[in-house]
């Protein structure tokens, strides 16, 4: 894919500013697009049911236009992320876990509909930043048009692994012991709003990828010249692999032990085009047409888990964050702007090694 190639990654209407799209956001038919959230609700709840007393909420969104659903499912909490972010630097963190497979990475699309909702309240200190894993970040980022929306919206483009670092410390279940690991400078500082673009993807070693681990497992930096396959720089390290921990116990546990520091501040989970079986790399495309956003990532990561068909019991680093309260992963607890979330299910198939990856759940064994 060449760099200039945009009809390959996005249709011809990001190019000409999505027509009705943008056209019903912001004039007359704004009514009619965003009338659903504007009164926070449960689609089909029986109104002489007491009511629920709900702890989180989570906006579900459903259409045929990506960027819509980003946008729409923002407005419902519109007043609120404005707080949030009041002056902070915007970080747009998309989920890159490959620079060259565009099922495997956030879509330009998704990236544009959260662009132009942050457009909209005002904000304008925007960065999409990455420390994307098999190779040069903004390699990626060209092939997959965000320099266009970079220049659309004048938001600045942001290599991780050249920001600076600081070290925390990796578990690994091969001799429980801490590791040092670099971790991005920009994503633990207190100063930036951290929004997760991540997407509906399984994963060979912790079932799924959602928003909260795409933050954690983006934060190791790698060396200038680091990439898979052929072109690589010799000596050149990549942190990332530190994460996992050496096994399922260790990469689940580490996802929880790090999350108090690297989570996001705004979670938007795409699920237009989610990846099953293989994830997240290697799987096959689901057409899901559905997206997710919460302030409360535990609870967007809990409600993609159900869309997605995932027993969420089996998801390790999730149930350890729920436990610790580190968000609502209760599902009776969270409340869903939207369509209700039964009607939008669809399970996804996983990985082959299903069975190895729920080892997490038994005692270790002493020796």
């Amino acid at each position: 894919m060449g760099a200039n190639d945009l009809e390959n990654v996005m249709p011809t209407s990001l190019l000409s500013s999505r027509r009705n799209f943008l056209k019903t956001s912001f004039v007359g038919g704004a009514a009619a697009l965003l009338s659903p959230w504007s009164v926070p609700r449960i689609i089909g709840a029986d109104s002489s049911a007491p009511a629920k007393a709900f702890s989180s909420r989570v906006a579900l969104t459903a259409g045929e236009d990506r960027a819509a659903l980003a946008f729409n499912g923002l407005k419902a909490f519109e007043k609120q992320i404005a707080q949030a972010i009041g002056t902070k630097r915007v970080i747009l963190k998309p989920n890159n876990v490959a620079i060259d497979n565009q099922l495997a990475a956030s879509h330009a699309q998704n990236l544009e509909g959260i662009l132009e909702f942050l457009k909209s309240i005002g904000k304008s200190d925007l960065v999409i930043a990455e420390s994307a894993a098999n190779g040069p970040t903004l390699d990626g980022f060209h092939n997959f048009g965000y320099h266009t929306l970079a220049a659309k919206y004048g938001a600045k483009m942001m290599d991780l692994d050249q920001e600076g670092f600081e070290v925390l410390h990796c578990f690994d279940e091969t001799d429980f012991r801490p590791h040092p690991c670099r971790m991005s400078k920009v994503l633990l500082d207190p100063n930036n709003f951290i929004i997760s673009a991540a997407k509906f993807k399984t994963h060979d070693r912790v079932l799924t990828t959602l928003s909260l681990k795409n933050i954690v497992v983006g934060a190791p930096i790698k060396d200038p010249g680091f990439r898979w396959g052929p072109g690589a720089r010799p000596g050149a390290k990549n942190d990332k692999p530190l994460t996992h921990g050496s096994g399922f116990r260790g990469i689940n546990y580490n996802l929880y032990a790090l999350a108090p520091r690297l989570h996001p501040h705004l979670s938007v989970i795409d699920g237009y085009e989610g990846m099953e079986g293989e994830g997240p790399v290697g799987g096959t495309p689901v057409q899901h047409r559905v997206c997710v956003v919460s302030p409360d990532w535990l609870a967007a990561d809990r409600v993609a888990v159900e869309l997605m068909g995932i027993d969420f019991k089996n998801v390790g680093y999730l149930n350890f964050c729920g436990q610790t309260k580190m968000g609502e992963a209760d599902l009776d607890k969270i409340e869903i702007l939207g369509p209700a979330v039964k009607d939008h299910i669809k399970p996804y198939k996983l990985a082959r090694n299903l069975e190895k990856q729920l080892i997490w759940k038994e005692p270790v064994k002493k020796g």
